[in-house]
């Protein structure tokens, strides 16, 4: 939500770098394009019956949190093989409550065959408070899923009971609620085998300070730009053991660094061993904490090139997902932002050090017309190779009376072509994939266990799309569902190698969403896969022989 870059602008800096011819339909010259396997989704939504619409109760006072929030989890609640998915919702203004049904959270059960039920009540999920996004992992070891939901003032922890209910444990565990929370994420930061929590917070905020921004020439509001919001801290809470938690934010290093947090990913960026964190700040540098494995963390982003753009500027960060793009080992990261500012892309060198690849990797043209909120990187045709998905939407729900740009956008899927450079090939995607909505969350699973990787996005005021992958190419893949006993019950953080591929257990994808579901391998037209190597929090490597594909495979940590 910052100062834009002009098509002149993206042109200057892309002088002297070696960027792809473009072409209208790949984004690359067709000729040099290597084949890209088909990406093709459906909505399945209104026929699984999922009928949820985020309701932000927009307001003419246009307080920021209107268009903030909708943020999702995916994750299977009652352990029958099956994700399920959660979406965090708003409340009425200026009361801040879920005072109608329409505002409650909600939850819905996964039946098998994209159908889905309502199950709301009979959970505990409907919340309180006005709610932006949510975080899902096992925090006691137990075998059941929990949640966490972040929201203004009102965060919620929920512990899965076991038997399809929810316990709102938050004043017991510990958690606080004192700041305006976008999202969060489990990790497990000193590998004692148990998952702490770290919270984003967005900015100070009150409905009562609220000044007018836009044209007052025309009577015009828009939202405020950042600039006029005051940063916070995030909050980190260290997992006691016994169902509480710590707040170690000053203590672990992070008290002393103030942003404007939208989202958080998790990864050993280094290979040390140890859990690193990525924030992403609005119109702000982005953070990279390098976690130092004495349960403290230093701030690097700057120096390690993974903070700003080549252009030293900072733009309107959103979401991030923490991976490897190009099968070197080394996780990658990726940030969605606002149109003109473009998609960044930082390429991880090794030996702590990235590279702004956004403009080398094509995604700087391509993506320079849209506004991302969530996104997630896996691969949905199962090459060996992995996608960006996108979801898209302007933060203005006025934009086109102040620029040439639109508010409701449809999603993008950007295809990895293997040479370091995607393509975009969204039109591709479905004739119902080009429909455009105010969209913020999305989060991702094999929700009909056919193998490949569906997602779920939200939309402000819209009906929230299911979107089924139907990828035609019967390319092979495994997912590996990991269940620690030395390191934590989801393995969160372990790191898995099949052949040249790398990628890690972790639920903290996109903006305020959550996917938690295990480790996908799309494999091309490998059948069986000759060695699986996973390197757990504890510090054990454990090799698996002669597997076969195409199948969900559950993996026990070895006691040694």
């Amino acid at each position: 939500m910052a100062g834009k870059l002009t098509r002149r602008d993206l042109l200057r800096a892309g002088a002297g770098l070696c960027v792809p011819l473009l072409s209208p339909r790949f984004g690359f010259a067709a000729q040099s394009a290597p084949k890209i396997d088909p990406i093709q989704f459906r909505n399945v939504a209104p026929a699984g019956g999922v009928n949820f619409a985020v309701e932000n109760h927009p307001t003419p006072e246009k307080h920021l949190i209107e268009t903030m929030t909708g943020g999702i989890a995916v994750f299977d609640y009652n352990g029958d093989g099956y994700p399920d998915i959660f979406f965090a919702n708003g409340a009425s203004l200026p009361s801040m409550e879920k005072d109608d049904p329409k505002y409650f959270n909600r939850m819905y059960r996964n039946e098998g065959g994209m159908k889905f039920t309502d199950v709301t009540k009979e959970t505990g999920l409907a919340g309180a408070g006005y709610s932006m996004g949510a975080a899902a992992a096992d925090y006691d070891n137990d075998g059941h899923v929990d949640l966490f939901v972040a929201g203004v003032f009102r965060n919620i922890l929920y512990r899965n009971r076991g038997d399809g209910t929810f316990e709102d444990v938050t004043e017991h565990a510990g958690i606080k609620s004192d700041k305006w929370a976008v999202g969060a994420g489990w990790f497990d930061y000193d590998n004692d085998g148990w998952l702490d929590l770290f919270v984003v917070n967005y900015s100070v905020f009150s409905l009562d300070r609220n000044r007018f921004c836009g044209d007052r020439a025309r009577n015009l509001r828009t939202y405020c730009h950042p600039k006029y919001f005051e940063g916070l801290t995030c909050t980190l809470y260290r997992n006691r053991h016994d169902g509480t938690f710590e707040d170690v934010t000053d203590k672990a290093g992070f008290g002393k660094h103030v942003g404007r947090g939208m989202a958080v990913g998790f990864a050993d960026y280094d290979n040390d061993g140890f859990m690193d964190i990525y924030v992403t700040n609005d119109n702000m540098p982005n953070y990279l904490y390098h976690n130092l494995g004495n349960g403290t963390f230093e701030e690097v982003g700057l120096f390690a090139g993974a903070a700003l753009l080549n252009n030293g500027e900072p733009v309107s960060n959103m979401g991030v997902d923490f991976r490897d793009y190009n099968n070197d080992g080394l996780p990658d990261i990726f940030v969605t932002d606002l149109s003109n500012e473009t998609f960044p892309l930082f390429r991880n060198m090794g030996k702590g050090m990235f590279e702004d690849v956004t403009y080398s990797s094509g995604l700087s043209v391509l993506s320079a017309p849209r506004s991302g909120w969530s996104l997630g990187v896996f691969d949905f045709n199962n090459d060996g190779l992995k996608d960006l998905f996108t979801a898209n939407s302007h933060v203005d729900n006025n934009v086109e009376l102040f620029e040439a740009t639109h508010y409701k956008q449809p999603n993008s899927i950007f295809a990895n072509l293997g040479n370091g450079t995607f393509a975009d090939v969204s039109r591709e995607a479905g004739k119902d994939f080009q429909v455009p909505h105010a969209h913020r969350g999305a989060a991702f699973a094999d929700l009909n266990r056919d193998g490949r990787i569906d997602a779920v996005t939200s939309s402000l005021e819209e009906p929230a799309e299911i979107w089924e992958n139907i990828s035609p190419d019967d390319n092979h893949w495994i997912i590996l569902n990991l269940v620690g006993h030395k390191s934590n019950r989801d393995g969160i953080g372990a790191r898995v190698r099949i052949g040249n591929q790398y990628n890690h257990m972790t639920s903290a994808v996109g903006y305020a969403s959550s996917s938690h579901f295990g480790v996908h391998f799309g494999l091309g037209k490998t059948a069986v896969i000759d060695e699986i190597e996973i390197r757990w929090p504890s510090g054990i490597v454990q090799r698996l022989k002669g597997v076969r594909a195409d199948q969900f495979l559950k993996v026990d940590e070895p006691s040694s």
